[in-house]
């Protein structure tokens, strides 16, 4: 349920709604906007409609959510969500681009990685030390030493770094190190996980589940924000269909459905929705045509030698290209592409 207050409402007003769903057991989310203030009650809605709370003079009115999705709704937040990353903001009218090897090879790979996406315009670095493979005899990453190397490489570049979590028995290593944490598409619905990044003060990358729609994907991040973590980032990175021209299908639809529904910044990997190298620019370019917050693009100095995905992997010259043209468009839009300084 959420609880819209009068114009003009005044805080003791807004603490009096506050202390009454809270001495009934219920958890609160305030919102304060530029006109209007609103409290968002967190439990069981029978309760929140005994207390009767729009008989008080300060109260304008008190309605339930429609979706099943509460916290992450525009219905209980109007306004976007953004929270700062760094020196960059995710959500706001910059575009933000993460940009790395899918994995964390060795330092010097990673450090030259690094280097070159920073100059070209990448605010957040990229790379896996977990990897999660389809076959058991494929890379499965360095693990804690890539998440080591992750960090020295942050020191020297000053760029933020973003890593997947394998399990709920990995957040807290995973967490020691990264500034964002990925949840990948195999774990999307990993409840278990997800409570546990709840519980978190640090940002949580959610990629959609390879067949998860959107309704399914939005509750995923339902789990994270009400345990308290309220930082989800949503990635579309394509699902799976019928299609075998590309590795998944990229769903660029769901950039201004899944903006409509919820107030969580949304970007957009248009490396694994498409597979390949060559359709990865003007996917990019079309995610932020439609809307999206950002972008997280695979990029190797070396691909034909990546121990993982060269084939979607953008070299550090094909990534600069890329960069200069999606700024172009970003401000089209009334939006930037902003540089690391």
């Amino acid at each position: 349920m959420i609880i819209v207050m009068e114009t003009g409402v005044k805080e003791d007003q807004v603490q009096q709604v506050v202390d009454r769903l809270v001495k009934a057991g219920l958890g609160t989310h305030l919102s304060v906007g530029e006109f209007k203030t609103i409290i968002g009650a967190i439990g069981d809605e029978k309760i929140v409609r005994e207390l009767a709370l729009d008989a008080l003079p300060f109260v304008e009115k008190v309605l339930p959510i429609t979706k099943p999705f509460k916290l992450v709704s525009r219905e209980f937040q109007e306004q976007s969500t953004s929270f700062n990353v760094g020196n960059c903001t995710i959500g706001a009218d910059e575009v933000v681009v993460m940009a790395g090897p899918c994995a964390v090879e060795s330092e010097e790979q990673l450090l030259e990685s690094a280097e070159g996406v920073k100059a070209a315009g990448a605010q957040i670095l990229r790379g896996g030390a977990f990897k999660p493979r389809t076959s058991p005899y494929s890379f499965q990453g360095l693990e804690e030493e890539g998440l080591k190397i992750l960090a020295r490489v942050r020191e020297k570049t000053g760029l933020p770094i973003v890593t997947e979590v394998m399990d709920q028995h990995t957040v807290g290593v995973v967490a020691e190190y990264a500034d964002i944490i990925q949840v990948g598409t195999r774990n999307m619905q990993n409840f278990y996980m997800l409570r546990e990044l709840g519980k978190l003060d640090k940002p949580i990358l959610l990629k959609r589940g390879l067949s998860a729609t959107i309704e399914e994907w939005l509750m995923a991040a339902e789990y994270i924000a009400s345990g308290g973590n309220r930082k989800v980032i949503l990635c579309e990175r394509g699902i799976r269909t019928f299609e075998t021209a590309t590795r998944n299908t990229l769903d660029l639809s769901a950039i201004p459905v899944v903006k409509h529904l919820t107030h969580l910044p949304v970007i957009v990997d248009p490396s694994h929705g498409t597979g390949n190298w060559r359709w990865v620019p003007s996917m990019s370019r079309a995610a932020v045509a439609a809307g999206a917050d950002g972008l997280m693009v695979e990029v190797h100095p070396r691909p034909e030698e990546a121990l993982c995905d060269g084939a979607q992997s953008l070299t550090v010259e094909k990534f600069e290209a890329l960069t200069e043209d999606l700024d172009k468009v970003a401000r089209v839009l009334g939006r930037r592409l902003k540089k690391v300084d």
